[in-house]
């Protein structure tokens, strides 16, 4: 029988890149889980904490790399939970804009200490030198695959 290591020296280098991706994924929604949090929502959260807060739905879909009605109902939740509001742009009325709330910048706190501690075991032996490399041939490869859609 093989073990995880073995089937993973197997994969291509996207599979192994996906799997990766996945697991760190899968880490992450088991310590949010006891705040009641999904993937769609944290990722939701962190992002519109991370872009600054008040931003259009619009613009926090394309930030989060997904389509604006894949996004409602992960707002439709976080705002029954008191995390986000929502108003009218005052510009575009057709636009509305998402607002985290007291209640949701508090969770966030706690969320982010989840996180860096799911980021901390999953770089564990890892130098600060290793990620940086890690970062730049992402930044590589993500680049090189902007372009071939482009072309």
């Amino acid at each position: 029988m093989f073990h995880d290591t073995d089937i993973f020296r197997q994969l291509s280098l996207a599979e192994r890149l996906a799997r990766v991706s996945r697991l760190w994924k899968m880490a992450a929604d088991r310590e949010l889980a006891p705040l009641g949090l999904t993937h769609p929502r944290w990722t939701a959260l962190w992002k519109l904490q991370r872009l600054g807060d008040h931003i259009s739905q619009k613009q926090l879909a394309c930030a989060l790399e997904i389509e604006l009605p894949s996004l409602m109902r992960t707002l439709n939740q976080l705002e029954e939970q008191l995390l986000i509001t929502r108003h009218p742009c005052e510009h575009d009325k057709r636009s509305r804009i998402v607002c985290l709330t007291p209640e949701g910048q508090q969770l966030l706190t706690k969320m982010e200490t989840k996180i860096m501690r799911v980021r901390n075991q999953i770089l564990a032996e890892i130098s600060n030198e290793e990620v940086e490399t890690l970062s730049l041939l992402l930044e590589k490869i993500a680049d090189n695959a902007l372009s071939t859609l482009s072309d």
